[in-house]
């Protein structure tokens, strides 16, 4: 399945692998398709010491089948922490539920960004989406899987860009790494 149109988006590898194996799976599903040349961003380079990041570039085919496979069989025995965006965040969630055994938590940046949304109101955006699934969210959280918005998209001049947040910014990468740490 492809999310993007964008060829170019497109070109490059489903999924990009990086990290230690010794320590938590962080399982990106990016609906930008960084990493398009077999790297991660620069921004999570650091964190490659204390985790395996599984990159799935969403508009390469193949990186939600990639995805999906991995939750089936993780290595180790650790839990998996997902982390998304706006675009992918229905996707995250559905991976969650056929998966809560394997899921710890789903780390989501301005979720109710799914299409364009002006400068300054990614954060209406995610409250509205999180009044819409409430319910969604309270089951998971019942099956062991902890759902929480990291990241917000104030449209200041740090972002400079409308929400989403791109998951390569390092405001994204600080709040998943203080949630990981949160999350033990």
């Amino acid at each position: 399945m492809s999310y993007s149109p964008d060829p170019v988006r497109a070109d490059g590898p489903a999924v990009v692998t990086e990290g230690t194996p010794d320590g938590p799976i962080v399982l990106v599903l990016d609906p930008a398709g960084e990493a398009k040349h077999d790297g991660l961003p620069a921004t999570w380079r650091d964190q490659l010491g204390s985790w395996r990041v599984v990159w799935c570039r969403v508009p390469a085919d193949g990186a939600l089948t990639g995805a999906d496979e991995l939750l089936s069989d993780p290595p180790g025995a650790g839990k998996v922490h997902v982390v998304t965006s706006g675009p992918c965040t229905d996707e995250a969630l559905r991976l969650a539920e056929a998966h809560s055994g394997t899921v710890r938590s789903v780390l989501l940046v301005d979720p109710g960004a799914s299409g364009y949304v002006e400068a300054g109101d990614g954060e209406a955006a995610d409250e509205h989406w999180e009044e819409q699934t409430e319910q969604r969210r309270w089951a998971l959280t019942r099956s062991g899987v902890d759902v929480r918005v990291v990241a917000h998209s104030t449209g200041g001049p740090r972002d400079r860009i409308p929400a989403p947040l791109p998951l390569g910014h390092p405001d994204v990468v600080a709040a998943v790494q203080q949630s990981i740490a949160d999350l033990g």
